[in-house]
């Protein structure tokens, strides 16, 4: 089976995204902008940003939102479920991965994290 890594461009230790066995799997994505800088603001804000950036890396691989099968969500307070779900599912209009949600303390002070696996 062959191993496909993709590094991150911010010249941390971890690829931003492996193909391998039919699939790709993506990094946790935080809220930033093409440039690299968190962006702050309300949860619909931070969401919008993390799914427009998994967007670019779903292209990137040649992929969709369609092609996502599973995603894990971080978010630091649970009570900013509605509103992102909200946001959210705007991006997975041909039906929804599986998904699994939990509240954490993110790096940046940031308030969402998404992690997606897609079928290749």
């Amino acid at each position: 089976m062959r191993i496909q890594r993709y590094e991150s461009p911010l010249g941390l230790p971890f690829s931003r995204m492996v193909r391998a066995g039919g699939f790709v799997f993506f990094s946790g994505q935080i809220p930033m902008d093409r440039d690299g800088q968190v962006v702050k603001g309300d949860i619909k804000t931070q969401t919008r940003a993390v799914m427009e950036r998994l967007g670019d890396s779903l292209a990137e691989a040649g992929l969709g939102f369609e092609d996502v099968v599973k995603a894990t969500v971080w978010l630091s307070d649970l009570a900013l479920f509605a509103d992102f779900n909200e946001e959210y599912r705007r991006h997975f209009t041909a039906g929804l991965p599986t998904r699994s949600t939990v509240e954490a303390k993110l790096a940046m002070g940031v308030d969402l994290e998404i992690e997606i696996q897609a079928l290749d």
